[in-house]
């Protein structure tokens, strides 16, 4: 028995089924690529879902854990430790935020993010204003696998099991702005939005749309809230997605890279949005912790120092060119779209996005389909056009050995919508 067959022998008799894993055993990595047991290297463009944005083995990140590791791993939030402020702000000078609360993940910093608009609308209805308690989420949203955040998610998937849900959420249809005027109300206490929906089929918001969320908002103190957990920290070229629309939200959370690869989440919030928490409020036991604190700002500032966000937007263009350039060769994609390195390519099938993703696995390319149609890639910000080149020749290798299947697939859904991309 193979060590890779002893593990999964273990995870099923001792863990919960929750992972439908792939048979591969990855032992260290370097720069873009995993490597398995046998020594195989591959091309991850997931970036263990959108998480290491520096790569594998970064040296930053190896410096600074091992420099704090000698130092100080975890003292708790009763104390003080040199690295909270100071990361505090960094992400403040980047959101355009006044104030930070470090949590361990993303949906845990959507979880207080909630609580906070509740309480802010409570503080807001002390002082006499009219506003209540809803929450406006949007339909295909994502925000996370906790009891608040799975109840702002849409599909259905990852609510019914465990209903009943957090009460107080109604769902807009994303970028209908008519469908958004008429569930807003004073009853309100906060829209919520992600500038580019992940799991939702990496689409993007529209610029109108989220104008009129922001002047909704405004109308009657309610909150504009952004999740940037998968498309912030320079994803698309900018700290954060909504960036790239002129818009500021009054509170955005942030996870996946921020201390790339150990669990960090944080709050960024306006200092109106603050006035409504005091001490006791709110905690946490791991959140922002010294290690997890010295490795996000070496990430920060690597990824300044060594200009990854313009790479990433550059790169970006070029991957979603390329793409575009498969598109008009091979009718099984329908849409390219993203921004930055958050891209999403839009097949005419769910079988053929699956078969795609298993036949880029067998090419030793990392990815995944999201809204069971769309392919995703969330390469590292290191990515360089050799490897895309790597990428799009292996994709245009598998639609042409499929050709058949994916010309089959188009043909009896023609009549379901027009090509896109």
């Amino acid at each position: 028995m193979t060590r890779l067959d002893q593990i999964r022998a273990a995870e099923a008799k001792l863990l919960l089924h929750t992972y439908d894993r792939n048979p591969i055993l990855f032992e260290r990595g370097e720069g873009a690529y995993l490597i398995d047991e046998n020594g195989a290297k591959y091309l991850d463009l997931l970036s263990g879902i959108g998480v290491n944005a520096l790569g594998y083995a970064h040296p930053a990140i190896e410096k600074a854990i091992v420099e704090q590791s000698r130092k100080l791993i975890h003292v708790s939030n009763l104390f003080y430790h040199e690295g909270q402020a100071e990361l505090a702000q960094r992400l403040a000078d980047r959101t355009g935020m006044d104030r930070v609360f470090f949590a361990n993940t993303g949906t845990e910093a959507w979880e207080g993010a909630l609580k906070l608009a509740r309480a802010h609308a409570g503080l807001l209805r002390s002082e006499g204003k009219q506003i209540s308690t809803k929450f406006l989420a949007m339909e295909q949203s994502f925000h996370g696998r906790t009891f608040g955040s799975v109840s702002t998610t849409h599909k259905a998937k990852y609510r019914e099991p465990f209903g009943p849900v957090v009460p107080g959420v109604e769902f807009v249809r994303f970028n209908d702005i008519a469908d958004l005027q008429a569930k807003f109300s004073s009853d309100v206490c906060a829209i919520l939005v992600e500038a580019i929906q992940g799991e939702g089929g990496v689409r993007p918001i529209s610029q109108e749309f989220f104008a009129e969320a922001r002047k909704l908002a405004d109308s009657t103190g309610a909150l504009l809230m952004v999740d940037e957990i998968q498309a912030g920290m320079g994803r698309t070229g900018k700290w954060c997605a909504y960036q790239q629309y002129g818009i500021q939200p009054d509170v955005t959370t942030l996870a996946k890279p921020l201390a790339g690869g150990i669990p960090l989440g944080a709050i960024c919030c306006t200092e109106e949005a603050a006035r409504a928490i005091h001490a006791g409020m709110h905690g946490t036991t791991f959140g922002g912790g010294p290690l997890a604190c010295a490795v996000a700002i070496a990430v920060i500032d690597t990824l300044e120092k060594d200009r990854l966000l313009a790479h990433a937007a550059e790169l970006g263009d070029y991957f979603m060119d390329q793409l575009r350039g498969l598109a008009k060769k091979h009718e099984a994609i329908i849409d390219v779209r993203g921004k930055g390195l958050m891209i999403g390519a839009e097949l005419d099938s769910a079988d053929l996005a699956k078969l795609t993703v298993a036949e880029m696995l067998k090419r030793h390319i990392v990815i995944n389909c999201t809204s069971d149609t769309t392919l995703r890639f969330l390469p590292p910000y290191i990515l360089d056009r050799t490897q895309v080149d790597t990428a799009i020749a292996a994709l245009d290798e598998i639609f042409t050995e499929h050709a058949a299947a994916f010309a089959g697939a188009h043909n009896s859904q023609a009549a379901g919508g027009q090509k896109r991309g």
